[in-house]
């Protein structure tokens, strides 16, 4: 029984993030991210300094949950918190989605 029901979550979950990944839209992630995020993180997503890290090719589902994380300050840093506090669920989502399909340096 337990199998069964862990099985029929994974399976949700799994439907749900293929449903999110569809439903994004990478083109406007990277219009987002290019006035939000590239001073720091790169155009491309490889950071322009050490400090900042590099995000291209990230997995989308990280880059959501570090993000909303900074959003809602469950995750402590004092240049994120301000930068995702003004985007929306549909911009993080953009936004991973974009990363997730560059290629890391």
């Amino acid at each position: 029984m337990i199998h069964m029901t862990l099985r029929l979550s994974l399976a949700l979950v799994a439907t749900l993030a293929m449903t999110s990944a569809q439903a994004a839209d990478p083109t406007a992630g990277q219009a987002k991210y290019a006035a939000t995020c590239a001073a720091c993180h790169g155009a491309a997503g490889v950071s322009i300094a050490p400090i900042y890290p590099n995000l291209a090719g990230q997995k989308d589902a990280y880059l959501i949950t570090q993000l909303k994380a900074f959003r809602d300050g469950s995750r402590k840093n004092v240049i994120m918190e301000p930068m995702a506090k003004g985007l929306t669920d549909t911009d993080i989502t953009n936004i991973a989605t974009f990363l997730a399909a560059l290629k890391p340096s």
